[in-house]
């Protein structure tokens, strides 16, 4: 019972201006607002700039109109930027603080000390290692407890027996964790 089946309203607020209130209409899901479920929705407006907060709520209407938000993220296409709104709350007359409408500003580096430095080191990690996932690449790993090594083959198949070498004689690359 996490979903609403109320409309959604936000408004955007940027440093040139806001939305106005906007109903989310439509999702790219057949079915918008569901528990566990991301929604997708295009606001066409001015280009607003940096932004700052949203006010998102819904109208208290129909069968089940409670709804717990855990984020909303807005994709600028003009600047490639994407900005997170944390929410992690109900917007339900009856749970909470009662509130159907949050004012929610974004979160940025600055909310999260060294988030910028993480991302950076999380991707040049992923430039380093991305070549071991590449087709044709086989992984295999040694268990410590089983003693024992497990091969992850390109076609999704786990071998736990893992030989060190496959019937081409070549040899795989191990890690010991």
């Amino acid at each position: 019972n996490a979903g609403t089946e109320a409309d959604v309203f936000i408004c955007i607020y940027g440093e040139r201006g806001d939305t106005g209130s906007r109903q989310l209409l439509r999702s790219q899901k057949p079915k918008k607002f569901l528990k566990g479920q991301m929604d997708t929705f295009a606001v066409e407006a001015v280009h607003l700039g940096h932004l700052g907060k949203i006010v998102i709520g819904h109208n208290g209407l129909g069968s089940g109109n409670g709804w717990f938000l855990e984020k909303v993220v807005i994709k600028d296409p003009v600047t490639d930027l994407d900005y997170t709104f944390l929410c992690h709350r109900w917007l339900d007359q009856g749970q909470d603080d009662g509130n159907i409408a949050r004012e929610l500003t974004v979160t940025d580096a600055s909310t999260f000390p060294g988030r910028q430095e993480l991302e950076l080191k999380k991707e040049e990690a992923w430039a380093a290692e991305k070549w071991k996932f590449q087709e044709g690449n086989t992984l295999q790993f040694y268990n410590k407890l089983t003693r024992g090594f497990i091969r992850l083959s390109p076609d999704s198949r786990v071998d736990a027996l893992g030989d060190k070498t496959d019937k081409y004689g070549k040899v795989f690359f191990t890690w010991m964790y």
